[in-house]
């Protein structure tokens, strides 16, 4: 067998392009991972005993619920860039033709394999964006906490317009692009938890003034971004807490009322501070362009 084209159980893992090198990881936990994911799919058990909020992350089943608005059919071809770990690969493939993974990381990528090796309709490439081929089009193409990267993958001026620009041009005529991503201005940011790429409390409020490349977008930034792009009308969602872990996801048709009961945000990790009482907060808003502005992240559709 060529060992730059594997096939675990029946998915397709074609590292012809891979650069020799993960460029993204969590370290040493994602070995854990994989032998997790080789040995059972009773992720449940698992997590019921595990304490590291990595391995909760990477299998919970929450995860997916970020994809229940999607409008995906069982014709679709679909492209997920960024795949990593595989975290709602599977739910994408339940709905579509076809999922066509990306991830920059070969070791995240046979995680995504073994843990879906009994689908038939799930094909993964292993090397950066840039370097992928794309001899078709797609209906359906996911950005799920990747575009915020883009800084890191995407060699222009403007990485995140390239980005975007680029992607469009692999869209078949009438087809979507989701994107998940936080919201620069959430309130949970503003309430005390730290930003969720940096670590740093007040990061992206203050504009990321010393950080890296990773960076996120104000509800109105975004829309400023998409325009640059040549896309108009974009849908947004937004995914309550955020768009990892949803609970509940609103859309402009359906907002909010007050005295909803939300769930406090979390740093996850670590502990948090309280600047103030996020809960009371929400409950004093209008529900409409006020929400909008503070909503932790957002779930957008582009067509």
């Amino acid at each position: 067998m060529d060992n730059q084209k594997l096939l675990i159980g029946n998915v397709d893992l074609d590292l012809s392009r891979y650069s020799g090198s993960d460029q993204y990881s969590d370290g040493d936990i994602e070995e854990e991972l994989l032998e997790i994911v080789k040995s059972t799919g009773d992720y449940d058990e698992i997590l019921s005993r595990c304490g590291d909020f990595a391995i909760y992350y990477h299998l919970a089943r929450e995860r997916e619920f970020i994809t229940d608005v999607m409008d995906i059919s069982g014709q679709d071809e679909v492209l997920e860039i960024g795949a990593g770990c595989g975290a709602v690969t599977g739910a994408l493939a339940d709905k579509a033709k076809h999922v066509y993974c990306i991830d920059l990381s070969k070791r995240r990528s046979l995680i995504n394999a073994y843990r879906h090796k009994d689908y038939e309709n799930i094909s993964i490439q292993v090397c950066n964006y840039e370097d992928s081929i794309h001899e078709k089009k797609y209906d359906v193409i996911t950005l799920i906490g990747v575009l915020e990267y883009a800084g890191y993958y995407i060699h222009a001026a403007d990485p995140f317009a390239a980005f975007l620009t680029d992607v469009r041009q692999k869209l078949k005529a009438g087809g979507k692009i989701y994107i998940a991503i936080e919201n620069r201005l959430g309130l949970k940011y503003f309430s005390g938890c730290k930003e969720d790429h940096s670590g740093v409390a007040f990061d992206g409020i203050e504009g990321y003034i010393g950080q890296g490349r990773a960076r996120t977008f104000s509800y109105h930034e975004l829309n400023g971004l998409f325009r640059r792009c040549g896309f108009e009308a974009p849908e947004f969602y937004y995914p309550y807490p955020d768009y990892k872990f949803p609970c509940e996801i609103y859309s402009d048709d359906y907002l909010p009322a007050r005295g909803s009961r939300f769930v406090k945000s979390s740093n996850y990790v670590a502990a948090r501070e309280e600047c103030f009482d996020e809960i009371k907060f929400m409950n004093s808003l209008q529900m409409e362009d006020e929400f909008r502005i503070f909503s932790n992240s957002f779930l957008v559709c582009l067509r």
